[in-house]
């Protein structure tokens, strides 16, 4: 059972067409909700459009996880941060809401002890706004990486993904191999994320002008502001199928989506401003030439995302402001 200091929890995992994958995920939480009883669970539908809603719904009456775990669904697919918004915002107008949210992807599966571990953490690390988990990938192998805020100088490293180019700026590096201890960090990943109710409060929640992508990265920045800690739990363990929410995957190397370069222009200019974002937006055009050239030169047989220079010069800073379009 759960101690009587810790703080109270709700679980929000959105979904989008990954019904069978939120059983899944609930599965892994059913063991965890037992132990700390006071833990409920909501599932957004972001307007699927298939079995989804029916299919969790079913395994939550067959299962007997109604107690404790829930659908609601929304009317229109605003993306995940207006997904779990829309859970968030019911939540914090009932009489007594959660302490602590749990931004859950469908496509995880939570280890034994995680659901403990962060309710420790946040009880014990007041200044802790948000905490993000140590991630497997699905085959269990781990992925240990919390994240710098992006710069213009990340954006060179990242366009050029070269050994020397990479070395020079490996301090500006977005992605940061972490090690076994808890560490303060710029941000985490939005696959696995707990916020204090507090920050949500203070920071009027996340921003819905970001359809999918960069929404966690701008919330945690914005969080900083506030005044909230971001930290890396590597003890709390979640397995992360990554891409199956959001169907871009990197081992698919498919076409990039729109509202991926659109997320992204709209993270620099909000943050940096438009200036900024076309000197960002540069700097990855240069590496990534440079990346090309050598690529080239050498006779590198490194695959090229399709349309990658096409598209982002397309949906760039240089061409557009916030707007998508």
């Amino acid at each position: 059972m759960g101690a009587p200091d810790l703080p109270t929890l709700k679980v929000v995992i959105v979904n989008y067409r990954t019904g069978r994958l939120v059983v899944d995920c609930l599965a892994s939480l059913a063991a965890e909700v037992a132990a700390y009883p006071a833990t409920r669970v909501t599932v957004v539908d972001n307007a699927s459009g298939d079995d989804s809603a029916e299919v969790i719904t079913a395994a939550i009456a067959e299962r007997g996880w109604a107690d404790w775990a829930g659908l609601v669904r929304s009317p229109v697919n605003g993306g995940f941060a207006a997904g779990n918004n829309f859970a968030i915002r019911a939540a914090l107008a009932e009489p007594s809401p959660s302490e602590l949210f749990w931004l859950l992807n469908p496509d995880t599966r939570v280890q034994p002890g995680t659901l403990g571990r962060f309710l420790n953490f946040m009880r014990d690390t007041p200044e802790a706004g948000i905490v993000g988990s140590m991630l497997l990938l699905g085959n269990e192998t781990p992925w240990p990486f919390a994240f710098r805020f992006p710069s213009a100088l990340s954006e060179l490293e990242r366009g050029a993904c070269c050994g020397l180019v990479s070395r020079m700026l490996k301090n500006q590096r977005v992605p940061i191999a972490m090690g076994e201890t808890p560490e303060r960090v710029d941000w985490v990943s939005g696959a696995s994320m707990v916020v204090r109710r507090a920050t949500l409060e203070a920071t009027d929640l996340m921003d819905e002008s970001f359809f999918l992508y960069f929404e966690e990265t701008h919330f945690c920045r914005k969080a900083g502001q506030h005044g909230w800690a971001c930290w890396y739990l590597p003890s709390a363990v979640v397995v992360h199928i990554a891409g199956q929410s959001t169907g871009m995957s990197e081992a698919q190397q498919s076409r990039i989506p729109r509202y991926w370069f659109e997320s992204r222009r709209r993270y620099f200019i909000v943050n940096h401003g438009q200036g900024y974002a076309m000197l960002a937006d540069l700097a990855w055009l240069a590496g990534h030439l440079v990346w090309r050239g050598l690529r080239r030169f050498r006779s590198r047989r490194d695959t090229i995302v399709p349309f990658l220079l096409r598209d982002f010069i397309a949906r760039s800073a240089l061409f557009h402001g916030t707007r998508t379009t």
